[in-house]
């Protein structure tokens, strides 16, 4: 998608992922759009990092392959609106790791 994550990876929690937002995209209008659009509520950064990522939970029902995919899916249009095109689309992404798994 062309995102990048804001934590090293040997840093990471498998339960909470950072995205850092893209230059140009409105911290506060993607997370409305997700949630009035999707139903689906992410949480920004605060302090330092306020308006420059988003706090992505995967703990249960949040972790299940459909509900990952509607996540980048909706995160996909959601960005598209405010003018930022992705690169390779997330779903497709997610899709082909499943596929490697089964």
């Amino acid at each position: 998608m062309g995102l990048h994550m804001h934590v090293d990876p040997k840093h990471r929690l498998w339960t909470l992922n950072t995205v850092r937002l893209p230059e140009g995209v409105d911290d506060n209008a993607l997370r409305q759009a997700l949630l009035n659009r999707y139903g689906i509520e992410i949480l920004g950064g605060f302090g330092p990092l306020a308006g420059k990522i988003l706090r992505v939970g995967l703990m249960g029902a949040s972790s299940t392959r459909n509900n990952v995919l509607l996540f980048l899916d909706a995160l996909e249009s959601a960005m598209a609106q405010q003018g930022h095109t992705l690169g390779v689309g997330g779903t497709q992404a997610a899709e082909r790791v499943y596929a490697d798994k089964e």
